[in-house]
């Protein structure tokens, strides 16, 4: 019984080691946060409490034999690869995509606006002269009233219609 209830403490204390390899740090809203993943790149350096103990490289063989006789490293050493930024190259080149495409199709909605006040302004433009040729004709017209009658229209109504055109023209050819 005894040797059970050692092995069982010993297992037990084994078990909680994987709870020492554990992550803290302060998140934006001031909330302590406790993980086994590394934090945000967002969170800066002095918000992260704790972090898992790096493991060491331990010396290979091969460079204690390159190291020669007299103990001094060789003078041409391995590259070291780099440190891990934490950044996913493909992840990154996924996003540079995604934002190429949405600046793509917002350029596209743009020109597509632009195209439609254009033919907008170049209607109201062949309106304005149709109107301004008409009223120039001399011929008698007539318009609806705000009461719903047809008046035919006098000189001063005309002179008014003429300005209107011509200010519509003005601004639209």
């Amino acid at each position: 019984m005894q040797r059970k209830s050692l092995f069982l403490l010993a297992l037990a204390c084994l078990w909680s080691l994987g709870a020492a390899a554990q992550w803290q740090w302060i998140d934006q809203s001031g909330r302590k946060v406790f993980s086994d993943r590394p934090p945000p790149q967002e969170v800066p350096e002095h918000n992260i409490l704790k972090q898992p103990p790096q493991p060491r490289p331990a010396a290979s063989a091969p460079a204690a034999a390159e190291a020669g006789t007299d103990g001094a490293p060789p003078a041409a050493a391995a590259p070291q690869p780099p440190a891990p930024s934490g950044r996913d190259p493909a992840l990154e080149k996924e996003k540079a995509r995604l934002e190429a495409a949405e600046a793509a199709r917002r350029q596209a909605e743009e020109a597509a606006q632009a195209h439609a006040q254009a033919q907008l302004r170049a209607d109201n433009c062949a309106r304005a002269r149709q109107l301004l040729a008409t009223l120039n004709s001399g011929a008698t017209l007539a318009h609806v009233n705000a009461s719903g009658e047809r008046v035919l229209m006098d000189d001063a109504t005309r002179a008014t219609e003429l300005r209107r055109a011509q200010d519509a023209i003005r601004q639209n050819c």
